[in-house]
């Protein structure tokens, strides 16, 4: 049993975090992280009003007693967003934990507050994690350079910015951003880290919504096969590649707006990639952890498989003989 802040904190048994991400964090993933010992996170923006919020959290509390959260990203949108309306929803389901990301979520702290929720803000840089310590937040997701999603703008790895984040705040730190094995949850603890969070290799599993030809995407990308977007807007996102995204780094380099993006960016493209398998079309965002996606298992079996690499790793580095890499560990095959 590995128990840190964050098990304590959040009442789970593994530290393993289920990324929010857009489309994908739905009810039966959700209750299947946190059924495997982990914590599911509902990613709110999924589900286009409150009320539909509220119904994904009522579902998810149908299939497990166990903790789980709910994601609200505070990020530009390219349509007016109920925020206040989204925190309701989280608040009168008596939601007890809450990720929140993007802007600072220092407006909204009190009310959240208030209701009894502990609340993990995810960061990109040192400078933001104590201002979410400052603000009152519980704990703070640090993501590296590695993630999906919107790795910010300076492009500093995990190795270095874990660490660091450590050293800089006393809340509990999770680690988001190129972790998917045993051995990745031993380093990420190594380095002063209290958890690990993980979206794209929680895509790769049976109970995550997307078509079969998705899921055959990750399970064939390599850690060379990601892009990153929107540099130009300074809202970087790391996304897989294909023609639309290459079409995407091609218009930046003429120039291109966000509107003149938005076709190609929007989030409609990429449900709509997520739900017929059309690879080619819409953006799918994922981290170069990627290139460690191997088989697609049940939650379940990649937790329990997780945590039993973790103890194997972590006996073989106490062990008193000579020191040997532990090459890849419980990987059926590779690519």
């Amino acid at each position: 049993m590995i128990k840190t802040r964050i098990t304590e904190l959040l009442g789970i048994k593994y530290p393993i975090i289920q990324g929010g991400m857009m489309w994908i964090s739905r009810a039966e993933l959700v209750a299947a992280v946190s059924n495997a010992g982990g914590l599911g996170i509902i990613t709110a923006f999924t589900f286009p009003t409150p009320d539909e919020l509220a119904a994904e959290i009522k579902k998810t509390k149908e299939l497990t007693d166990k903790p789980f959260g709910v994601n609200v990203t505070l990020l530009p949108t390219l349509r007016p967003v109920d925020i206040d309306g989204y925190f309701n929803a989280v608040i009168d389901a008596g939601i007890k934990i809450v990720e929140t990301a993007g802007r600072s979520p220092e407006q909204y702290m009190e009310r959240i507050k208030a209701a009894g929720i502990k609340v993990i803000h995810k960061c990109t840089a040192v400078r933001f994690a104590r201002t979410a310590q400052r603000i009152g937040c519980d704990a703070v997701s640090i993501d590296g350079f590695e993630c999906a999603g919107h790795p910010g703008e300076e492009d500093v790895t995990s190795l270095i910015l874990i660490p660091l984040t450590a050293d800089a705040v006393e809340i509990p730190v999770i680690a988001s951003g190129g972790f998917g094995d045993g051995r990745g949850l031993v380093a990420a603890l190594a380095l002063g880290a209290e958890a690990v969070n993980m979206g794209t290799r929680f895509m790769a599993t049976k109970e995550a919504p997307g078509h079969p030809k998705v899921k055959d995407w990750l399970v064939q990308a390599s850690e060379r096969d990601t892009l990153l977007l929107l540099r130009s807007l300074r809202n970087t996102m790391r996304a897989l590649k294909n023609p639309t995204s290459e079409k995407v780094l091609e218009l930046e380099k003429q120039g291109a707006d966000i509107h003149q993006l938005e076709s190609l960016i929007s989030g409609r493209g990429g449900r709509n990639l997520l739900e017929t398998g059309d690879i080619e079309n819409g953006l799918l965002s994922a981290g170069q952890i990627v290139g460690l996606v191997h088989e697609i298992p049940t939650v379940k079996e990649l937790i329990d498989r997780i945590i039993k690499e973790a103890e194997v790793v972590s006996s073989h580095l106490g062990s008193k003989d000579t020191f040997k890499p532990l090459r890849k560990p419980f990987v059926p095959s590779a690519k």
